[in-house]
């Protein structure tokens, strides 16, 4: 399956300006400027209840936005939303089938309302998730991640553009996740774009190239991935003849915040503030003048998890700060 451009070589497939869904006094979508660049694996991460699934449904035009503007493939959305969705595929929440159908009748009945070329994909999208053996068996019997590969093969039948995919993780073992995640990303690979919404830390990083941070319905950091993770906090790795007495040293010294032991050595993270440069080579020198010998430095990358936990620990930090002055106001 190929994908066949309606729109010719956008930059972003998806993107949204002040984006605002509320639900009476609750806002789940606020103010929200997303851009997911063509071709990528963009994961919007974000703990449950932060309005992931509100923005998909948003985007997939099963909810109307109280402001903002929306586009989807070049295309602004509610107007163009037909011809948007025929190059969308989508999963919102856990994929739905008719338990007592087979899974290849699942995908006959979903081919139907897509026309001729869709019944045409069904084969190619079963054998594409490695579920050809067990087309014939019914739903009800198949696995959370056999129904999660179904849900993928569904939005194959569209040969989309982009895909949008809601905790498609969830429930899945490491196994399943792996399967998955090698999936989504030979789709990327095809020049597809994927979309996935996750708490999971670890799965978005290892499987999306680019992402967005999500805390209480607002995006408070977006890009690359290495962007983000090399934005945080610095972090030094040293491999040293005396992992104890360094371990010592460097937490004694007043660039580092802490200092952290793995199987390749320590992991030094600097203060706040403190140049990378030139805080690594005074710490060299604090371990050699005592008499430690440094092996190896090298830059320490950091997680997204760590990146994660920087940034909504600092938006705690400034709502309790807010929350301070709003009672000192009274």
């Amino acid at each position: 399956m190929g994908v066949g451009r309606t729109v010719a070589q956008m930059e972003y497939v998806v993107e949204t300006h002040a984006l605002t869904k509320r639900f009476g006094n609750r806002t789940a979508v606020d103010r929200v400027e997303l851009r997911v660049p063509r071709g990528s694996a963009f994961g919007y991460l974000g703990p449950n209840g932060a309005g992931k699934t509100t923005l998909i449904r948003i985007l997939l035009g099963l909810l109307e936005p109280s402001e903002g503007n929306v586009s989807l493939l070049g295309l602004p959305q509610p107007q163009e939303r037909k011809r948007a969705l025929a190059r969308v595929g989508a999963i919102v929440e856990e994929p739905r089938f008719h338990a007592y159908l087979t899974g290849r009748q699942n995908l006959t009945a979903i081919a139907a309302a897509r026309g001729a070329a869709a019944g045409a994909r069904i084969e190619p999208a079963l054998e594409r998730v490695g579920l050809r053996g067990r087309a014939d068996h019914r739903v009800g019997t198949y696995s959370l991640g056999m129904r999660q590969r179904l849900g993928v093969a569904a939005c194959l039948l569209a040969d989309p553009e982009l895909l949008i995919l809601d905790e498609p993780m969830n429930g899945l073992d490491p196994g399943g996740m792996h399967e998955l995640r090698e999936l989504l990303r030979s789709f990327v690979d095809e020049g597809r774009t994927v979309v996935l919404s996750s708490h999971l830390l670890d799965e978005v990083e290892r499987t999306c190239d680019a992402v967005a941070i999500v805390d209480r319905g607002r995006i408070v950091a977006q890009g690359s991935l290495a962007h983000l993770t090399a934005s945080g906090t610095r972090r030094v790795r040293l491999a040293t003849g005396d992992e104890v007495r360094a371990h010592k040293l460097l937490a004694a010294a007043h660039e580092v915040r802490e200092v952290a032991r793995d199987e390749r050595g320590l992991i030094v993270t600097l203060q706040h503030g403190a140049a990378a440069g030139p805080a690594t080579a005074r710490l060299v020198q604090r371990l050699v003048a005592a008499g430690v010998a440094v092996y190896r430095v090298e830059p320490g990358e950091a997680t997204l998890e760590q990146r994660f936990h920087e940034i909504t620990a600092r938006l705690g930090h400034e709502r309790d700060e807010e929350g301070e002055r709003d009672v000192l106001a009274v």
